[in-house]
């Protein structure tokens, strides 16, 4: 059962921006495993696997959207900070959990959640307020659903999918990494994850009949100490076209909405590759 969780935060000193990176958020959340289930997290740190779990970058509650986004950009994320989050300033984390062994080993982290306990981002502790993990009208990332119910509530008629690329989002194609979203890489990619977590196997020709038929991106670079990463944000549409199967579309749908929880690309860990259905249904 896929869990997209909104952990709402509040720094009790200023944030700077060098702690603001995927890489410091992973060690916060695998520090969070490990406070219920040391062996857990210390698995997850060493596991070279796919990992069951996706991050996102910390947003402010109050924002600015990135680069006037608006329309098919309105959920573009902010994925890097140039200056320290203040102290008192209210903060979100998306963490998605895409297996029901790590989101059961967690509930224990869940059900005595103390909003006075610090966790530690860099020099800074944060207080963690609460966690939201079910639809919220202010809250889209919120979110939770089996696998058979995000399967048979799916679609057999819809042959529209229009996805976000909310943060900077690429692919590894050999040695280098690919920054266009082309079809077999989106769809490819959510097959991999759906086949290996949900126990619904989907076949790997199901993306013969989709086709792009809209595309509003560019791409990104993130930087930080040790790395640059290229990736694309922004809209593209894909359209399914000739003579489709309703089951065929209906398993195309499952995975476009699955999108939400799974992400898709490289370093999905630490905030890259956020991608959400916009016309969902």
């Amino acid at each position: 059962m896929p869990h997209s969780l909104i952990l709402n935060l509040l720094p009790q000193s200023p944030i700077p921006p060098q702690f603001l990176t995927g890489r410091h958020l992973h060690a916060l959340f695998l520090t969070l495993v490990s406070s219920v289930d040391r062996k857990l997290g210390d698995y997850l740190h060493e596991s070279k696997a796919d990992k069951p779990f996706t991050l996102s970058p910390l947003q402010l509650i109050h924002s600015p959207l990135i680069k006037g986004g608006q329309g098919r950009n309105r959920y573009t994320l902010q994925w890097e900070h140039t200056k320290a989050i203040a102290a008192g300033t209210p903060c979100w984390w998306r963490i998605s959990l895409l297996d029901d062994t790590l989101f059961s080993k967690l509930t224990q982290l869940w059900l005595n959640l103390n909003p006075n306990h610090p966790w530690h981002l860099g020099p800074a502790d944060l207080h963690i307020t609460s966690i939201l993990g079910t639809p919220q009208s202010t809250q889209p990332w919120a979110n939770a659903i089996s696998y058979t119910q995000l399967y048979e509530e799916s679609s057999e008629s819809n042959r529209q999918i229009e996805l976000a690329f909310c943060t900077p989002t690429a692919f590894r194609q050999s040695n280098y990494d690919c920054a266009l979203p082309t079809r077999d890489l989106v769809f490819n990619s959510l097959i991999k994850r759906w086949n290996q977590y949900s126990g619904i196997e989907l076949p790997k020709t199901l993306i013969e009949p989709i086709f792009p038929s809209f595309f509003d991106i560019h791409t990104e670079m993130v930087a930080d100490s040790r790395s640059k990463f290229i990736g694309c944000v922004g809209a593209m549409s894909f359209r399914l076209l000739g003579e489709v199967e309703p089951l065929t579309i209906k398993q195309i749908n499952a995975l476009s909405n699955f999108a939400l929880y799974s992400g898709v690309g490289r370093k999905t860990t630490m905030g890259m590759g956020m991608v959400r259905r916009l016309n969902n249904q």
